[in-house]
């Protein structure tokens, strides 16, 4: 990484720093001017951002090649200092101790955090980061460093930089153990209960805490009550309506890998003869079941949307889901349906869940709103950050 006393320039158009100065974390390609020696530079570089006329406005990762060519740093005129990534872990981890109080959470999130385009999540003494642009990428291992120096109890540190959008970063898609080593699951505790993720083979980094707060709130309504959880994955959300008092729990996935670990965490949490795990398509398995055969439904898709030009056929896909989960539901009984998409906007999801709901001859209200528990924080000025969204209905 360039020292910081001697850090390129990255020149504004003129009239291009408006949004740049309302706090925007991002400045795209259009809004730059990309002479020679800028386009030069080379992906992942820390600059200086000048408006036209030479004022520092901000420093930030570049990378000439994609839309985003600015990740901004978010440090004002004065450059960041070469303990950045102490700084931002420090900070982020004094949060998330105050907030979630056990060391599983996740502990970088981005530009909220002040790091662009990276994802840090803690599972006790493992820390699993995805570097998603190419300045998080060059600063890499500094990054491992900081972690294990910011919390010395952490022995082992992944990269899973498997994701999408590293392409768009011209960057490889890779999984390596960057310290210590992983011999198999690692344990996550969460609500009460000891769960199993694998952050080599898994999803993301292995685990979703953003559904924390959803997942609890669903669970204290499935007191007594026969449950249908779909798109299970690792089981979190089976296992709070077990530990809430579900009579049974039937929990629905693709993946046997992901079906096993939930079978495992739900033997150690003495749920076994509560939940059971069936591998199988979501929709065919709601196009075949019985009409009112449960009290709860819990539906937690991947991403329908992976951008703006999706969203059409996406809102098809979640007005169809909401439709084939709600004729399932008992009445007094309870849809839950959420959406990662971050190309989708609230407001869209709710109309096209609601309309399913009216689809299916149901009528519905809206008892509850979840988004990302709180150690997923949202950039203010980058709605995309908002990204989940999620509905509880109760049917009638």
């Amino acid at each position: 990484m360039t020292a910081f006393a001697d850090l390129p320039a990255v020149r504004l158009k003129p009239k291009a720093d408006q949004r740049a100065r309302r706090g925007h974390p991002w400045i795209y390609s259009n809004e730059v001017e990309m002479d020679a020696p800028t386009k030069a530079l080379p992906p992942g570089e820390t600059v200086r951002v000048v408006s036209a006329s030479g004022e520092v406005l901000d420093h930030g990762w570049f990378n000439p090649s994609t839309l985003i060519s600015v990740r901004r740093l978010e440090t004002g005129a004065r450059a960041p200092d070469a303990d950045l990534f102490l700084q931002r872990l420090t900070a982020a981890k004094a949060l998330r101790e105050r907030m979630i109080g056990v060391p599983f959470y996740r502990w970088i999130h981005a530009e909220a955090d002040g790091l662009p385009g990276v994802i840090v999540d803690r599972f006790g003494d493992v820390a699993v980061i995805q570097a998603n642009t190419a300045g998080a990428e060059r600063g890499l291992d500094a990054l491992a460093e900081a972690i294990t120096v910011v919390a010395p109890e952490i022995r082992t540190v992944v990269a899973r930089n498997d994701t999408a959008s590293r392409a768009l970063e011209g960057l490889p898609q890779e999984t390596r153990v960057l310290r210590g080593e992983i011999t198999g699951p690692i344990r996550v505790h969460e609500n009460g209960i000891d769960y199993l993720c694998d952050p080599i083979e898994g999803q993301k980094t292995g685990w979703f805490y953003d559904h924390r707060a959803n997942r609890a709130q669903i669970g204290g309504l499935c007191a007594g009550a026969e449950v249908l959880d779909l798109y299970a994955y690792a089981g979190a959300f089976a296992l709070q309506a077990g530990r809430g008092g579900a009579r049974s729990v039937l929990s629905v996935d693709r993946s046997e890998r992901s079906l096993e670990l939930a079978r495992e965490s739900a033997r150690g949490a003495g749920l076994a003869d509560t939940v059971t795990f069936q591998r199988a398509d979501v929709f065919d398995l709601l196009e075949q079941a019985a009409p009112n055969s449960y009290d709860v439904v819990i539906a937690d898709p991947p991403a329908f949307a992976k951008s703006r030009k999706d969203q059409p056929q996406a809102m098809k896909g979640y007005r169809k889901l909401a439709r084939l989960c709600a004729r399932l539901v008992r009445p007094g009984g309870f849809l839950f349906v959420a959406s990662c998409s971050h190309a989708v906007d609230s407001l869209t999801f709710q109309q096209e869940t609601a309309r399913g709901v009216l689809e299916a001859g149901r009528r519905g209200r809206i008892v509850a709103r979840g988004g990302a528990d709180r150690d997923h924080p949202e950039h203010p000025h980058l709605p995309e950050s908002a990204y989940l969204k999620a509905l509880t209905y109760a049917l009638v």
